[in-house]
């Protein structure tokens, strides 16, 4: 499971001109599901991202996690981060899960954030969507799951 977070000010999507979700300051998560990809990696996954501490404390550090500023998060499913590029000029999908599979855990994605108190906005899983991100910093990080040699979930 890919996850492209972006720490934002403010963050809207739009589908067909209807605004499907939107936040004040948070983390716009561009989420890219994997064949591999299972409900523990999305579990894990929403926790890294809940509890990474890139937003500043009171002295200009990046010390505090979306649960310590009560933030929010807007989530876009995003199946061209899983996009292979490697050879020739168009991108390869294969490297994305199927739509069905992407959506569940997608959806097992959001549900995670939300239990861990996280208020979660979204897009519409499938749709051409309109994403606006003010991005605050600018702040931008690539988390990616892999499984390490005890089974367990661990970023790469």
């Amino acid at each position: 499971m890919k996850a492209l977070i972006q720490r934002a000010n403010r963050g809207r999507v739009t589908v067909h001109g209807r605004e499907t979700g939107a936040i004040g300051t948070g983390l716009v998560i561009l989420l890219g599901v994997m064949p591999e990809d299972d409900e523990r990696m999305a579990e894990y996954l929403a926790d890294r991202c809940a509890g990474l501490r890139i937003f500043e404390d009171e002295q200009g550090k990046m010390n505090k996690s979306l649960i310590d500023i009560n933030g929010s998060a807007l989530v876009i499913s995003q199946f061209t981060l899983c996009a292979d590029v490697s050879a020739g000029r168009r991108p390869s999908f294969s490297g994305a899960a199927h739509p069905e599979k992407a959506n569940i855990l997608y959806e097992h994605f959001k549900s995670a954030l939300a239990k861990l108190g996280i208020p979660v906005a979204s897009g519409e899983f499938g749709a051409e969507m309109l994403v606006e991100i003010d991005n605050a910093g600018p702040v931008t990080l690539m988390l990616e799951t892999t499984v390490n040699a005890a089974g367990k979930p661990a970023l790469r």
